[in-house]
C-alpha cells in the first residue's frame, strides 16, 4: 500500500500533512527578513590605520607601505588597494569569491599584529573590518534648524533621535552624519609664548598635570564608610584660561597670558550641507544582518512622528535616503504578478477540466506548495526579495502539475465506469512513480544552481533552493491530498445526460425563433 492508497483510507491524515505544511509555512514567513536582494557578504577586509599629524608622505612610507608588504603574502587575494591621506591610512584587501570571510579576517589580523613592531611607537593600532552586505543604511533623516548650531543639532541627534531609535527591533546601529562633538579649543599665541618663554609641550604638561581627576580612597569610621573624590578636571573656558602654566618662582603664566581657551566644535574640517548649503546633521539607521528593512523603517517613521510632538517647532526634517521605497515597488509588482499567474492557472484548468469540482482539487496544490516554501526558506537562512519571489511566480504553474496528472489518471477511470474510491486507489498507484521521476527530475534541474560559483551563484542560490522547495512539497501535495479529494469528491456523470441537455437546449432555441417569426408576420 502506497502513501497514495493511505491518504484515501485515512482523509484527516492527508488534511493534518496539509494543514501543518502551510502552518509551518506562516510561522517561517514571520520570522524571514524583507530586503531587495539577496545578503551576499563581499570577501572585503579593510585595514584603517591613524596616525594624528603625520602627512600623506610619513604615511605612506612608515604604515601603508610595511602594513601592505605583510598582508601582501596572504593566500586567496584578488586586489589589494590603499590610500594614504594626512594622519590615515587605508587598505583594502578583496578576496577571491569561493574564500571565507571570516578566515580571511583572522590571516588579516595575523599578519597586522606581526607588522606592529615596525610601525612609528606613537601610531595608533590598526583596525581590521570585515564588510558586510547588510552594514550600509537603509534610511536616514537630517535635521536643520535656523535658530540653532551643529553642537545643539548633535546633542538632539545623539541624545533624543539615537536614544529613541536605537531599541528598534533589527537595528544594528544609529549613525549620526555631520556631527559636532564639544571640545576645549587652546588657541596659543606664538608671539606671547616667545615672550613668557614658554614652549607648546610645557602647555601639554601642564594640562597631563592639571587636568586629572584621581580616586582618592576613603573615609572609615565606626558607624560611617564615605568615600572621596577630588574634582580635578577642568570643564569650563574661564577654568582652562586660569590654568597655571608655569611657576617657577617667577611672574606666574596662566593660559590666558599666553593664549585663549574656547570651547568649540572637536572637528572643524568637515560639515554636512544641503537644501541650498543650510548646514545640518543626519541620523542613520543600519540594519542587522536578515532583518526586515520594511518593518524597520514603518517603526523609524512611527517613532520620528512622536519624537517630533517633544521637540522645539523650529527644527525641520526631511528623509534623505530610504531604501525600501524600491523595495516595497519590486515587492507589490511580485506580488501582482503572482495574482495574476495564480489567476491564469485557474482559468486555463477550469477551460480545460470545465468543472468547478475537478478545478479547485489540483489548484489546492498552488497555496500549499507555495505557503511551504516560506518554512525552507527559512530554514534556509534566506529572506524575501526579488529573487526569491521570482521563484515562486516561476513554481505557481510548476507545484499544479504533479496534482492535474494524478486528478486527470483518477477522472478518467471513474468516467469508465469504476468507483471513484476503487479509481483513486488505482489511478494514484500508476501515477506514483511518475510524480516521484517528475519532481526529482525538476528538483535536479534547479538544485546544482546551488554550486554555481561567482556572485551569480550566490545570488541565484535562493532562488533554485526555493523552487526545488516549492516541487517536492507539490509531490507531497499530489500523493496525499489530491487523491484523497479526488476519491471523494469526483462523481461519475451520465455521458448521454450531457447530450440530452444540448438537444433540450436546442428545441428551446427552435420554439424562440418560431415565435419571433410569428411575431413579425
Amino acid at each position: 500500500m502506497n502513501i497514495s492508497s493511505v491518504s484515501i483510507n485515512r482523509p484527516v491524515l492527508a488534511s493534518v500533512i496539509s494543514i501543518l505544511i502551510v502552518l509551518f509555512g506562516a510561522i517561517g514567513f514571520g520570522f524571514l527578513g524583507v530586503r531587495e536582494y539577496p545578503s551576499v557578504d563581499p570577501p572585503i577586509i579593510t585595514v584603517t590605520t591613524n596616525y594624528v599629524g603625520a602627512n600623506a608622505d610619513i604615511i605612506e612610507s612608515q604604515v601603508t607601505e610595511v602594513l601592505e608588504e605583510s598582508i601582501n603574502g596572504i593566500a586567496g587575494i584578488r586586489t589589494l588597494t590603499s590610500v594614504s591621506s594626512d594622519g590615515r591610512s587605508t587598505i583594502t584587501v578583496e578576496f577571491e569569491l569561493d574564500v571565507d570571510l571570516e578566515a580571511a579576517a583572522n590571516d588579516v589580523r595575523d599578519r597586522v599584529s606581526r607588522s606592529l613592531r615596525n610601525l612609528p611607537l606613537d601610531v595608533d593600532p590598526p583596525i581590521v573590518a570585515k564588510s558586510d552586505a547588510d552594514s550600509n543604511p537603509i534610511v536616514s533623516m537630517t535635521i536643520q534648524s535656523d535658530q540653532r548650531n551643529l553642537l545643539e543639532l548633535s546633542q538632539i541627534a545623539n541624545d533624543v533621535f539615537k536614544e529613541r531609535l536605537q531599541t528598534i527591533a533589527g537595528v544594528s546601529a544609529i549613525n549620526v552624519w555631520g556631527d559636532k562633538k564639544y571640545s576645549m579649543k587652546l588657541l596659543l599665541e606664538p608671539v606671547k609664548m616667545a615672550g613668557f618663554n614658554v614652549t607648546p609641550v610645557d602647555v601639554r604638561n601642564a594640562l597631563n598635570r592639571e587636568n586629572v581627576e584621581l580616586p582618592s580612597g576613603r573615609i572609615e569610621g565606626f558607624n560611617t564608610e564615605l568615600s572621596i573624590r577630588t574634582l580635578g578636571r577642568l570643564t569650563t573656558a574661564e577654568e582652562f584660561n586660569n590654568l597655571i602654566i608655569r611657576d617657577d618662582g617667577g611672574p606666574v603664566v596662566r593660559l590666558k597670558d599666553i593664549g585663549n581657551a574656547e570651547l568649540r566644535p572637536e572637528n572643524e574640517r568637515s560639515l554636512l550641507r544641503g537644501n541650498g548649503g543650510v548646514a545640518q546633521v543626519a541620523v542613520a539607521i543600519t540594519p542587522l544582518p536578515g532583518s526586515n528593512y520594511v518593518a524597520i523603517v514603518d517603526e523609524f517613521y512611527k517613532r520620528v512622528e512622536q519624537i517630533k510632538k517633544d521637540l522645539p517647532e523650529d527644527l525641520r526634517y526631511n528623509v534623505a535616503l530610504d531604501t525600501t521605497i524600491g523595495i516595497r515597488k519590486a515587492i507589490l509588482e511580485v506580488e501582482e504578478t503572482i495574482l495574476i499567474a495564480f489567476g491564469l492557472v485557474v482559468l486555463i484548468i477550469f477551460i480545460f477540466l470545465r468543472n468547478w469540482r475537478t478545478t479547485l482539487i489540483p489548484v489546492m496544490a498552488i497555496p500549499i506548495s507555495l505557503i511551504g516554501s516560506f518554512f525552507i526558506m527559512y530554514v534556509s537562512g534566506f529572506s524575501i526579495n526579488i529573487l526569491t519571489l521570482l521563484a515562486i511566480v516561476l513554481s505557481t504553474g510548476i507545484v499544479v502539475d504533479d496534482a492535474i496528472v494524478v486528478l486527470e489518471n483518477i477522472y478518467s477511470k471513474i468516467e469508465g465506469g469504476m468507483d471513484p474510491m476503487k479509481a483513486g486507489h488505482e489511478g494514484s498507484k500508476e501515477i506514483t512513480f511518475a510524480i516521484i521521476s517528475t519532481t526529482i527530475t525538476l528538483a535536479a534541474v534547479f538544485l546544482p544552481i546551488i554550486f554555481l560559483s561567482g556572485l551569480t551563484g550566490r545570488l541565484f542560490r535562493e532562488f533554485g533552493v526555493v523552487v526545488a522547495g516549492s516541487v517536492i512539497i507539490s509531490a507531497v501535495v499530489s500523493l496525499t491530498l489530491t487523491p484523497m479529494m479526488s476519491a471523494r469528491w469526483l462523481k461519475h456523470k451520465d455521458k448521454h445526460s450531457r447530450r440530452d441537455h444540448r438537444a433540450l437546449v436546442q428545441q428551446v432555441v427552435r420554439r424562440i425563433r418560431a415565435i419571433t417569426r410569428l411575431l413579425h408576420a
